[in-house]
This record gives C-alpha cells, sequence and structure tokens, in this order.
C-alpha cells in the first residue's frame, strides 16, 4: 500500500490519469494544420474557454502557494483572486483580448509586433519564453512536494512520471487536448477544493471555531482576519501595496498580457464567445478565494507549527481525508497541476515556433512544417523544466517565486500593451525604451533592496514602480521620435466601434 493511499484512491488517480492521456491520443489524431495545434482550429466554445482559464490559472502553485500565504498572513490573500483577477479579467474581456483574436494573431509578441516593430516582438517574446521555462519548473516542484509529503514518492521521480504523462497529451494534442482536458480538470478542483473546506471547517468546529482558534494564536499578521490591511503593515499586503501592484498592475498585465492565458481565448470561435468566456470565468473566480485561503487558514488553526506555510495543503490532505474522500480531492490536485503544465507548454511552443521560429529561422515554413516544430519544443520545454524545478528552494517559498518573476517585468509589458491600445502617439523607440527601462527598473530595485532569492521586499511596489518607468519613458521617448503611420495601426487600438 502506498503512503496515505487506499485501494480505491488508486484507482480513482489511475482512471483519471488514463482518461486524460485518452483525450489527447483521440483529439491528436486530428491535428492537422499550426491552427489546429495552436489554437484549436478557433472552433472553442465560451464555456470550454472559461473553464480552461480558470483551471490554467488555479494549478499546484496557487493551490500550494496561496493556502501558505494565508497560512502566513490570512485573509489578505483573497485580494489575489477578488482584485487581480475578478475585476482585470472584465477589464481584459472588453478592451485587450477582443484585439487579439480580431487582429487573427497567434501570439501577445506577434500583435505587439504589428502595433510596433519585429524588435518589441523578439523583445517581449524572449522574456516570456524565459518566464515559461522558469515557471513551469516551479510547478513541477510545487506538485512534487505535494506528492512527497502526501504518498511518499521521492521527488525526483514524481516530477518525472508526472511530466512525462502531461508532456504526452500536450504533445499529442495541442491546444485542443489542453482545453478539453481542462474542464474535466476544473470540475474535478472545484468538487476537491468543496470537500476539503468542509471536512476542514467540521474539524475546526466551524466558522465560530476558526475565528477564536486563530485569535489565540500568534501569526505573522495582526489582521489575519482582514481583507484590508493598513499602509503601515509589516506584511507585503498593505492596502496600498495591493491597489497600486496588484490591482492596476499585476493583475491586469496577467489577464490582458499573459500568453498562456490568453492563447485559449484566441481559439474561440467568434469575438462574442470570447467576451463570454472570459466574464464567465471571472464569475467562477469569485468563489476560489473561499475554496483557496480559507484551507490555508484552517490549516494555521489545525497544525500552527509548521515549518513551511507550502506544506499546509499536503498536510491537511494527509491528516484529514478519509480513505475514498482522499482520492477524488488528491485527483483535484492533479488536475490543478496538470492544467497549469498543460497550458505552459503548449503556449510556450506557441511563442517560440510563431515569434521565434518562423520570424527569425523559416519564413516560409508551412502549417503542417510549424506543426512538427511546435511538437519538438514541448519536448524540448518540458525536459528543461524537470532540469529547473529544483531553483525553487532558492525562493523563501513557491507563491513569492511565482510573484517576484512576475513582477520583474510584468508592469513594463503592460505598459507598452496600454499605450499602444489607447494612445496613437506611442511608437517602436518608445515602446522598446520603455520596456527596457523598466525590467532594469524592476530588477535593479529587487537587486538594491534585498536578496532577490529571498523576495523580502514588497513586490507589489515594484511592479508598480516599473510599469509607471515604463508609462514615463515610452511617452518620452514617443513624443521625441517620428510616429507612426496612422493607417498601419487604427485597427490595432481602441476606439467606440472596436
Amino acid at each position: 500500500m502506498v503512503k496515505g493511499l487506499a485501494g480505491i484512491d488508486i484507482t480513482i488517480i489511475l482512471l483519471y490519469l488514463a482518461g486524460t492521456l485518452v483525450i489527447g491520443f483521440l483529439l491528436g489524431r486530428k491535428q492537422k494544420t499550426s491552427v489546429d495545434y495552436f489554437l484549436a482550429g478557433r472552433k472553442l466554445k465560451w464555456w470550454m474557454v472559461g473553464f480552461s482559464m480558470v483551471a490554467t490559472d488555479i494549478g499546484a502553485l496557487e493551490l500550494v502557494g496561496i493556502a501558505g500565504g494565508a497560512y502566513l498572513y490570512g485573509m489578505v490573500l483573497a485580494n489575489f483572486d477578488w482584485i487581480a483577477c475578478t475585476v482585470s479579467m472584465i477589464i481584459a474581456a472588453f478592451i485587450f483580448i477582443p484585439f487579439y483574436w480580431k487582429a487573427g494573431v497567434y501570439t501577445i509578441p506577434e500583435y505587439l509586433g504589428r502595433r510596433y516593430n519585429d524588435g518589441v516582438r523578439a523583445l517581449v517574446a524572449v522574456l516570456w519564453g524565459l518566464f515559461m521555462v522558469a515557471t513551469l519548473g516551479l510547478i513541477l516542484w510545487a506538485a512534487a512536494k505535494t506528492v512527497n509529503v502526501v504518498i511518499g514518492w521521492p521527488m525526483p521521480l514524481t516530477i518525472v512520471l508526472i511530466a512525462a504523462v502531461v508532456g504526452f497529451y500536450t504533445f499529442s494534442g495541442g491546444l485542443a487536448a489542453v482545453v478539453y482536458t481542462d474542464v474535466l480538470q476544473c470540475i474535478i478542483l472545484i468538487i476537491g477544493s468543496v470537500v476539503l473546506l468542509a471536512v476542514g471547517l467540521v474539524k475546526v468546529g466551524g466558522i465560530d471555531g476558526l475565528v477564536h482558534k486563530v485569535s489565540l494564536l500568534p501569526s505573522n499578521n495582526e489582521y489575519y482576519l482582514r481583507l484590508v490591511l493598513p499602509a503601515d503593515t509589516k506584511t507585503p499586503f498593505s492596502w496600498s501595496a495591493v491597489l497600486l501592484g496588484l490591482g492596476f498592475v499585476l493583475g491586469p498585465a496577467y489577464w490582458a498580457g499573459n500568453q498562456v492565458i490568453v492563447q485559449r481565448c484566441l481559439g474561440a470561435s467568434s469575438q462574442r464567445e470570447v467576451k463570454k468566456s472570459v466574464i464567465f470565468g471571472a464569475s467562477l473566480k469569485i468563489i476560489f478565494p473561499i475554496l483557496m485561503v480559507v484551507p490555508g487558514i484552517i490549516g494555521f488553526a489545525l497544525y500552527p507549527k509548521l515549518k513551511s506555510g507550502d506544506d499546509v495543503y499536503a498536510t491537511m490532505l494527509y491528516n484529514l481525508l478519509p480513505k475514498g474522500i482522499f482520492g477524488i480531492v488528491f485527483t483535484g490536485f492533479l488536475a490543478a497541476f496538470m492544467s497549469t503544465v498543460d497550458s505552459y507548454l503548449n503556449s510556450a511552443s506557441t511563442l517560440w515556433t510563431m515569434d521565434i521560429y518562423k520570424r527569425y529561422i523559416s519564413k516560409q515554413a508551412s502549417s503542417h512544417h510549424l506543426m512538427i516544430v511546435g511538437k519538438i519544443l514541448t519536448i524540448i520545454f518540458i525536459i528543461l523544466a524537470v532540469y529547473l524545478a529544483p531553483m525553487t528552494t532558492k525562493f523563501s517559498g513557491i507563491f513569492n517565486a511565482l510573484q517576484t518573476l512576475l513582477s520583474i517585468f510584468q508592469g513594463p509589458t503592460l505598459a507598452i500593451l496600454l499605450l499602444g491600445m489607447v494612445w496613437k502617439r506611442a511608437n517602436s523607440p518608445g515602446a522598446i525604451a520603455g520596456l527596457v527601462v523598466g525590467v532594469l527598473t524592476s530588477s535593479t530595485l529587487f537587486w538594491v533592496q534585498t536578496d532577490i532569492f529571498q523576495a523580502k521586499d514588497p513586490y507589489l511596489y515594484i511592479a508598480w514602480w516599473s510599469f509607471l518607468m515604463a508609462v514615463v519613458v515610452t511617452v518620452a521617448v514617443s513624443l521625441c521620435t517620428r510616429a507612426q503611420l496612422e493607417e498601419k495601426i487604427k485597427n490595432l487600438m481602441f476606439s467606440k466601434e472596436s
């Protein structure tokens, strides 16, 4: 018997894994062109895209990382969904994503290349490519750590095995396989999270019992059960940091400028379907702070002396759930992990195939040829992710690791995206200068103010200042250089007719 698993648990997990492999194999037989592989033939329905967006966002990093953050800092972590997701998704649905779909692009760098020039496109593609590979490593490590605590498998073995499963169906079926499995994975994730929350609440004595137990324990946040923290809080999550860094920068940048999130929207069948899908996804995100943050707080009440907040999710799985139920919830965890890995794999291969390979190596490549290149890159990326997974140990926590990576370049990327859509005077020299200076600003702030691998300082403020600096530099350089032809950019900007 495997540690923590009964026969029924193993059966449930194996059936789920077999189902995802079958879906990938069957859909892979239908993939003939790059549009099929990278954009699912532009035939995806709104509800499929909505489920897929949420499943992609709520991966192992979020389940483990947000629960761990809530264990340390409390209810304030709910802002990462209610402010950074729900509001930002509505903005993305009506301002950003319809432009990408209307332009018929495969990637966000491709859109920026049309709005500005190939230099901007290449620079953003390289930044996102590096981010995706590093993040894949973080995701694999987060999943392996939980599996190790719960069922005792060695972390290297877990990383290789799960990478092989996800790599197979992503390699075989492309975006269609990713989205179809994401729908299943999102439903399983919600069911598993509801079960864990319910069992945890019963164990802690309900809401009243939870509040009472937490009030008796010392924490890293004196306002542990408050959603809004004062400006002088010792945590990274003061109201000003959350508003400026999370609400104004990281949230919109993630939902409107993250290739991993946006790609499934580009596979929708119409602009109307795109808008419906994002709104549907936003409505689903409303419930997730309850499903992810509250269990972290419950974990603090039950196990206040854990060495790391990142251990709380696995600890609750192992200690609270009976046999059979454990299999369902653990399958939900695997679903969350796999939905994020498959999305990052497919988006990374899309970006490097269309923005690097096709643009600079083989401009005349056929659609079928590009699909083959994308599959090869999928294999390369999953191997690199396995190799990079141990780098997570250099950060103070899994959630901090992800936010550190995002904070370095998402603000500057959002700046040139936003200016490009709303201000016709924004030009190529301005965008390149703004992007470079913005990334240098965030990187410098991390290195000067703190050891980057500890992420102790408020990365939300750093994201805000890098965004602001990128806006200022882009505007200044654009005003000092020649404007772009209006005929070239008029269909790539926001207007009342859009």
